[in-house]
């Protein structure tokens, strides 16, 4: 607990029976429950998950890495969280920044915070690909050009969110592959989310997941297309990317209150 805030990790599983431990043994003790959402695994996943203690929910089909989130963030709603870490459990990111990742949406002062790999220069000292670096950049540069937001990177896998948002966001028309997290970000600008942004070490080893060439290529198109799709609903005030219609952009008057605050409030 944070703050007088509930503190809920969730670590969206798919084959990660080799660094699931060392990933929960460095979880800080201000976490309050921790949910696994295994994908599928054709690992031992799931056993070492139970045997550990965390909550285990288990999809009986692959639904892709959007729609393990989708169960994830349902689930740390569910058990009543007011801040939700989204942290993956392959031991890429550091367990131990979630205290200082958490706190900035605790406070009040977030209503999202980022684990930024490309703040400093972590990123290729981890072992990133150069390929996927300079990708990344790109990526970024571009999106700021069309999104405003100033963000240092747009598809880390270590965040934090506000209950509140999550619950204005349409997670469950957004899409079931990777390009999922790219969409929920940029419907965070469109709604007025205040975003914050801390510096997070990288690890990329044999054992931690990555995904291939050919897939991130396909995500970077998906990026693009999401990208795009926001301008046009900046620009044309249309219906937010993924949803169906019900929310549409505002610009706000007051920087202090999120737009998406004054909606649901």
């Amino acid at each position: 607990m944070i703050e007088r805030k509930t503190v809920v990790v969730v670590l969206p599983a798919y084959n990660a029976a080799r660094t699931l431990r060392k990933t929960v043994a460095e979880i800080p003790e201000c976490v309050d429950h921790i949910i696994l959402v295994d994908d599928s695994s054709g690992d031992d996943t799931v056993n070492i998950a139970r045997d550990l203690g965390l909550q285990v929910l288990v999809h009986e089909r692959n639904r892709g890495y959007g729609g393990n989130q989708k169960s994830c963030y349902c689930a740390a709603l569910a058990a009543g969280a007011d801040v939700v870490v989204m942290l993956h459990p392959d031991y890429q990111y550091s367990p131990v920044l979630i205290t200082a990742l958490a706190g900035m949406v605790a406070s009040g002062a977030y209503d999202v915070a980022l684990g930024s790999r490309l703040l400093g220069r972590g990123a290729l000292r981890g072992g990133m690909p150069r390929y996927k670096y300079v990708c990344n950049r790109a990526l970024t540069i571009f999106q700021n050009m069309l999104m405003g937001a100033g963000l240092s990177e747009y598809h880390t896998g270590f965040r934090a969110f506000s209950s509140d948002l999550l619950r204005a966001l349409p997670l469950e028309q957004n899409s079931e592959d990777f390009v999922f997290d790219n969409q929920v970000l940029s419907q965070c600008i469109l709604l007025g989310a205040r975003i914050g942004e801390i510096s997070c070490p990288t690890r990329y080893f044999p054992e931690a997941s990555s995904i291939s060439f050919r897939r991130s290529v396909r995500y970077g198109v998906g990026v693009v297309g999401t990208s795009l799709k926001y301008a046009w609903a900046r620009w044309t005030r249309a219906p937010l990317p993924g949803a169906s219609g019900d929310v549409s952009f505002e610009t706000s008057a007051d920087s202090r209150t999120p737009i998406f605050e004054r909606r649901i409030g």
